[in-house]
């Protein structure tokens, strides 16, 4: 069940950052569970619902606690990216953990965007710090 306000943050972080849709999962357990989908399909949404610790993106971020990014979601032959993520037809994507007081990582935020890009480490930076208040 998706949270409205972890969906209106996600929604105005879209916008601070251009980007056209995006998820945040949270850490429960051994797993991310979705919290919050913007412009995300039913389908996506279900199949992305509970992730494994290294499946896809957003597990991959958790698993090596750093972003994760693809210039391009319909292209991408890395193995990163889910065949369910090319449902969005977003192109340049990013996922990165957000950490809570301790260090630990308690959520991990995703923005897709319609073109191609490759995010500079001051772009990847600036998400960062946005996401960092994400609401507990």
């Amino acid at each position: 069940m998706l949270d409205e306000r972890i969906t209106g943050w996600l929604r105005g972080l879209l916008e601070r950052h251009g980007a056209v849709a995006g998820t945040v999962h949270v850490v429960r357990g051994e797993h991310l569970a979705i919290a919050a989908a913007v412009n995300i399909p039913p389908k996506v949404q279900e199949v992305t619902a509970v992730i494994p610790m290294g499946k896809g993106m957003a597990g991959l971020a958790w698993q090596r606690d750093r972003p994760i990014q693809t210039c391009n979601l319909q292209d991408d032959a890395s193995g990163d990216v889910r065949p369910g993520a090319k449902a969005v037809g977003a192109r340049g994507a990013v996922a990165l953990p957000v950490h809570d007081a301790a260090g630990g990582i308690r959520a991990v935020v995703g923005l897709a965007w319609m073109d191609e890009r490759t995010l500079s480490d001051d772009e990847v930076g600036a998400i960062a710090r946005d996401a960092a208040a994400l609401p507990a």
